[in-house]
């Protein structure tokens, strides 16, 4: 009981002091010096993610649907 309220107490203080030590740091650079925009790859990224996902689930499902039924 002694070592769960420890590791909750630890957790819960990461979670707490860690957004503080986290702050981003302002931009540092001239104003000619273009952006790079993130959306793209991470867009292709996130539909990459949502497919596969999709793929397995329905893979999965056909396992499960083959599967012989036990002998009893």
């Amino acid at each position: 009981m002694k070592k769960t309220f420890i590791l909750v107490f630890i957790f819960c203080s990461f979670h707490f002091f860690c957004p503080k030590l986290l702050f981003a740091q302002p931009p540092s650079f001239d104003n000619d010096t273009s952006d790079v925009p993130i959306d793209g790859g991470l867009s292709m990224l996130l539909a990459l993610g949502i497919g596969y996902g999709i793929k397995k689930n329905l893979k999965q499902e056909e396992a499960k649907k083959n599967k012989p039924a036990p002998n009893e």
